[in-house]
């Protein structure tokens, strides 16, 4: 049954939990038309996307000739990152590969990144976050009560993979974006994990120890120096392809004996806490709701399908305690003191300085230059 509590897009299941979704007479979600209107046109899983993509990698290559690396890839474990990466293999491209490991890789993500890597011949570099400060952030993050707590594992990330891109001459970014799973996202649930201003406001207000070791990427880095500059340039092979979830997943099992996580996000125990108990719990976000609503729109699942995926539990009593005691013991918290911080009251980013101003005055900036070039700009997102 539908949740009679919010009205529900007629198309896809995106709903008013969303506070910015707007319903046309016929009851279609403003996310559905801007799919049909404008992200359709950039989705090529068909013989044009497939030229396309044998003309960027040609590009990679020749630009990468008689470099070591002619890429970078991250790899965190999950289905997007690795079915890519064996992709890429065959492909006959030369990636570094990176994992960043911010003190919650699950022991089933730590096995898939050795299966691929093993599986593809990889350089894999692992970069290990100083735990102290990751854990110092993290808490920081959790008192200030903001729906985005990722921000400290995927800003580490990316600020990872552009200073191995400058170390080592790599002009081309893989990412796993994608899409047919994540063309959908409400602008209003969560604000970027790039802002650093917006990171570094939090930390100063609620951290305690020095960040000496934790890598941040500033806004002009991010919007000037690493695209312009430096002339890094992000490609998303997966939007250039037929890309269905559960066939990749299959592929992977069958090709590396890859091991299915229990829950989505299951490569991190921290992220699978946050996306399936605090942001239900203390901002009433269910995460399941765009993605499943990209999948429709992708036409890879029905709406009803969909429907009957959102009423299943995100979590049983029994795990849900589990992860609980792990993150309380990890973070060096009690479970009251850590369902105290999930249960109090959420804030905006905004009550926190941010890159808003800058980003808006970007965005106009960026607006007109494409018209003048006649091109668009690509940064990472």
């Amino acid at each position: 049954m539908e949740d009679k509590k919010y009205q529900i897009c007629t198309h896809c299941v995106m709903d008013t939990t969303d506070p910015e979704i707007i319903f046309d007479e016929k009851g279609v979600c403003n996310h559905c038309r801007h799919f049909h209107e404008v992200t359709f046109k950039r989705w090529f899983p068909n013989n044009e996307g497939k030229k396309k993509l044998d003309t960027f990698f040609s590009k990679i290559k020749q630009i990468g000739k008689g470099k070591e690396y002619n890429c970078i890839i991250g790899l965190s474990g999950g289905v997007d990152s690795s079915y890519l990466a064996l992709m890429l293999k065959d492909c006959d491209l030369r990636p570094l590969v990176v994992h960043v490991d911010a003190g919650w890789n699950s022991e089933l993500a730590v096995y898939n990144i050795e299966q691929i890597v093993k599986h593809c011949g990889y350089d894999l570099h692992t970069h290990v976050m100083d735990w102290q400060e990751i854990k110092d952030l993290q808490l920081a993050y959790l008192k200030s009560g903001v729906a985005n707590q990722d921000v400290v594992q995927d800003h580490a990330f990316f600020a990872s993979l552009y200073h191995f891109a400058v170390q080592h001459n790599i002009k081309y970014v893989i990412s796993g974006y994608n899409i047919s799973t994540e063309s959908v996202f409400p602008k209003a649930w969560h604000h970027a994990a790039m802002d650093a201003i917006n990171l570094k406001s939090i930390h100063r207000l609620f951290g305690k120890r020095k960040l000496s070791q934790y890598k941040t990427i500033s806004f002009f880095e991010y919007f000037f120096y690493y695209p312009f500059i430096k002339g890094i340039e992000v490609v998303c092979p997966l939007n250039f392809m037929p890309y269905n979830k559960d066939e990749a997943l299959k592929f992977l099992k069958e090709k590396i004996n890859y091991k299915e996580y229990r829950r989505k996000h299951g490569e991190s125990r921290f992220t699978k806490f946050f996306q399936n108990y605090y942001l239900p719990k203390k901002f009433n976000i269910d995460k399941r709701r765009p993605h499943l609503s990209s999948q429709i729109l992708s036409k890879s699942l029905t709406r009803d399908e969909a429907l009957r995926e959102l009423q299943k539990f995100l979590y049983d009593e029994i795990e849900l305690s589990q992860d609980k005691a792990y993150i309380a013991k990890k973070l060096e918290i009690s479970v009251d003191e850590l369902d105290k911080l999930t249960y109090c009251k959420g804030v905006h980013y905004s009550e926190y300085a941010n890159w808003d101003t800058g980003y808006k005055l970007v965005r106009k900036v960026k607006e007109l230059v494409q018209k003048v070039i006649g091109r668009n700009i690509k940064t990472y997102t």
